[in-house]
């Protein structure tokens, strides 16, 4: 994506929609990675676009639809991500020990001992 300069609305927005096609992919094989560059194209080209400000609302449906798709797509990755940092906190938090309650309703902790390194055996 060189030079986006002087092109036609139809040809930023054939572009916005290679891109989009693009982030979809990336957010379903799980590269985010590569979301930064992404949005930095996208955000040159809805810049262009704004520019412009008589653009049909038809031209601008397909586009539409497709950056709400990624919009769910993104916010289903967060959710993944914050689930999988919360089982990593728990993890964490059951090696340092063992919280129970007793019978009177008191929180006791009991240490874990012993290694946590992984012992192989042959």
């Amino acid at each position: 994506m060189s030079t986006l300069t002087n092109q036609t609305p139809q040809a930023l927005i054939t572009a916005l929609d290679a891109i989009l096609d693009q982030e979809r992919a990336a957010l379903k094989e799980g590269q985010l990675h590569k979301l930064e560059g992404l949005l930095q194209q996208k955000e040159a080209l809805f810049d262009q676009l704004n520019a412009i400000g008589n653009l049909e609302k038809a031209a601008l449906d397909t586009v539409n639809n497709k950056v709400a798709r990624n919009q769910e797509l993104l916010g289903s990755a967060m959710k993944g991500i914050k689930a999988v940092a919360n089982r990593m906190a728990e993890l964490r938090k059951v090696r340092r020990g063992l919280e129970v309650y007793d019978r009177s309703g008191r929180k006791t902790q009991f240490s874990t001992t012993g290694s946590l390194k992984l012992e192989k055996r042959a």
